[in-house]
């Protein structure tokens, strides 16, 4: 298929493009970026007063599949990371079977090869299991194909197991994601400790539940001489511990999620399930730090985390309702409305952040619009307003804490290797 994108602000940081420009897309190819391109094409698509970018790059999707198919799965998770602009998700390993083995890998690969709408990267699994005690054969998972290890929903408590999968996730050079929380500190805490966790009547779970995980994990990592990528940061001593891990040359990087960086404990009214989330919604000076982390390069991603529960998980009382929220189809738009219109981050910012840096951490050709690459491009409306509505959620399930809200930034189309996946 041929497209002409015309007129569009096209932002690409890899390039350092920020001006109007048309886009020729051929054989699923960007064939050429310039401006007033004139060619007989199958499909024009008018840019006009609208952002052209990379696909977005998820670093932390859960997709269900296989085993809990009643919550997600990979044909509805990618057909909201389509609706999303999301053309790469990288696939969390807690499924059932977890991704341990070449065999669990081989049959998530079947199912991605039949059903999925954009690229799915499979994260395999640290520990058999994900249970903390037997380290996976790291080498052959990287033979199977994955692109990442971590046990997320987990973090591996032994110190010298979790050195040693350092040094071997090195040797296989593939990169290791790591859940921080000590559980023992953590223990069955459901929202942030602090005074809202005390008026709730919830047992809280504090910042030290993280930060000293993040401090240990990095340690590691340093040790190791390896590469360290630290999952959903949410709060202001685990950004502290990673600049200075930074500063000292040590070679981590960081994500974190939109509602970090949006939502507080104060917005847990009501005791909204779709509000408890591991690691939870912190205080606003941890919302602060979050947000400057990311301006000052601490941060080098945001990912959505999105973690999809059956209503009859959520809508139970608090305390016995899972972790988690969908977050596919809200990360941009949110991201849009309390980073580029607060002025924390600019355009190109923003898109380096979602689209640029989680390609190099992973190290796959994405996340530009070079000449020559993979035509995963997505056009967005950023001043369109949108109610997120129930109804309107295209993932499996709706556990979303910014349902009935309104957002900003609809994205009009997206393009995954050089086809129109998405068109709103």
């Amino acid at each position: 298929m041929s497209i002409l994108i015309k007129g569009g602000r096209v932002i690409d940081p890899a390039n350092k493009i920020d001006a109007v420009f048309d886009i020729l897309i051929e054989n699923n190819k960007i064939s050429k970026v310039a401006k007033n391109i004139q060619t007989k094409v199958e499909t024009i698509i008018d840019a006009k007063g609208k952002i052209v970018a990379p696909g977005i790059i998820d670093m932390h999707v859960h997709l269900r599949e296989p085993g809990r198919e009643d919550k997600e799965t990979i044909a509805s998770g990618t057909a909201a990371a389509a609706k999303s602009g999301v053309t790469t998700v990288l696939a969390m390993p807690n499924t059932h079977p977890a991704m341990d083995c070449p065999k669990s890998i081989e049959l998530l690969q079947k199912i991605i090869n039949k059903d999925a709408k954009v690229e799915v990267l499979i994260c395999g699994a640290i520990t058999k299991g994900r249970l903390g005690q037997e380290l996976t054969d790291i080498a052959v998972l990287k033979k199977s194909g994955v692109y990442a290890i971590s046990d997320d929903g987990s973090s591996v408590d032994n110190d010298d197991l979790m050195l040693e999968a350092l040094k071997k996730a090195k040797q296989a050079k593939v990169l290791t994601i790591c859940h921080c929380e000590d559980k023992k500190i953590s223990g069955k805490g459901v929202i942030n400790l602090g005074f809202n966790s005390t008026r709730l009547g919830l047992r809280g779970i504090s910042n030290e539940s993280e930060y000293k995980r993040v401090k240990r994990d990095i340690e590691l990592a340093e040790k190791a001489g390896a590469s360290v990528h630290i999952a959903h940061v949410s709060c202001r001593e685990s950004v502290e511990i990673i600049a200075k891990a930074k500063k000292k040359g040590i070679k981590v990087t960081a994500e974190t999620a939109p509602h970090y960086f949006a939502l507080s404990e104060d917005d847990i009214v009501d005791y909204d399930t779709n509000m408890k989330i591991n690691p939870p919604l912190r205080a606003k000076e941890d919302v602060a730090a979050i947000k400057a982390g990311l301006k000052d390069g601490t941060i080098d991603t945001i990912a959505s985390d999105h973690a999809p529960h059956t209503e009859n998980e959520k809508d139970i009382e608090f305390d016995r309702a899972e972790f988690g929220k969908i977050g596919l189809e809200s990360g941009l738009a949110v991201s849009i409305m309390e980073l580029i219109d607060k002025k924390i981050l600019s355009w190109p910012e923003l898109i380096e952040k979602l689209a640029v840096n989680p390609a190099k951490i992973l190290g796959i050709d994405k996340g530009s619009l070079s000449v020559g690459a993979s035509a995963d491009i997505i056009i967005v409306d950023v001043e369109r307003e949108f109610i997120l509505e129930k109804k309107s959620i295209v993932s499996k399930s709706k556990n979303s804490p910014f349902i009935g809200k309104k957002v900003k930034g609809l994205v009009e189309y997206t393009i995954y290797n050089g086809e129109i996946v998405y068109k709103s």
